[in-house]
């Protein structure tokens, strides 16, 4: 049932799975494997080594697998691996990683990546991701589940977007964004509190919810420097599951987190 076109360019080094589809002029790469269902549109380029769960979708032009932008790269072999139901939208582009970063740039499941967005090497990215159009990640960065990067946003290397994060169109991202946060950058980048629209779209509870918030203003608008703010947290949100991974995360930043809020 698998169907190739004609016109396509399809590696013997590459394996396909069951009902695969390969469009004209597609190129699929040595040491490509594609999983049960995954579609390649017309013009779409898969390099390898890299491996794709079942159902992707590859639309024209996007260009995935390629070698890292890395001007240490001499050409060892690095790797790229995705789950499953991804959508690699026209002229994305994917980097496999590189040695000193581990070697493989990974992405979950059911992300959607859209046109003109880049992602760099080593890169990790979890599941239900969205990067809108443009959005471009430098290398190392990891992007937790749920969290949207919105247009044209440049994300700095090494930096940690949190779940169900939202990052604004045209922000700059130079530190760690937090969990559960929409940040956005009009001329400073700043923390605008919680992204409850976000938050409501997934299922999470009112009083979810506004547990969430009472974290966000004790670290924002209660006047009390991080370490303060943390503790108030434990003594009076311990019983928040999310209140803790925000506190964990704080913790573990290594580039400090985006906290200015307006004004």
């Amino acid at each position: 049932m698998t169907r190739v076109d004609p016109r396509a360019t399809v590696s013997p080094r590459a394996r396909l799975g069951a009902e695969v589809q390969v469009g004209a002029y597609a190129y699929v790469g040595d040491e490509v494997e594609l999983g049960d269902g995954c579609i390649v549109h017309p013009h779409a380029t898969l390099l390898g080594p890299a491996r794709f769960g079942r159902r992707n979708v590859f639309y024209p032009y996007c260009a995935i697998g390629a070698d890292p932008q890395d001007l240490k790269y001499r050409g060892e072999r690095t790797e790229l691996e995705a789950g499953d139901e991804n959508q690699f939208r026209e002229f994305v582009t994917v980097n496999r990683g590189t040695a000193g970063g581990g070697g493989v740039t990974r992405l979950g499941s059911h992300n959607l990546l859209m046109a003109y967005a880049h992602v760099a090497h080593d890169c990790q990215i979890g599941n239900h991701v969205v990067l809108v159009n443009g959005a471009t990640l430098a290398g190392h960065v990891v992007v937790e589940d749920y969290a949207t990067v919105g247009a044209f946003c440049p994300v700095h290397q090494f930096c940690r977007i949190g779940r169900y994060a939202y990052i604004a169109a045209h922000t700059v991202i130079t530190q760690d964004v937090l969990p559960f946060s929409l940040v956005v950058a009009p001329r400073q980048t700043r923390c605008y509190g919680v992204n409850r629209i976000g938050l409501e779209r997934h299922g999470f509870s009112p009083e979810r919810i506004r547990r969430i918030e009472q974290a966000y203003r004790l670290l924002l608008r209660s006047g009390l420097n991080t370490t303060q703010a943390i503790e108030r947290m434990r003594q009076t949100l311990a019983d928040s599951e999310d209140a803790l991974e925000l506190i964990q995360f704080i913790e573990t930043s290594e580039r400090g987190v985006v906290r200015r809020t307006p004004g």
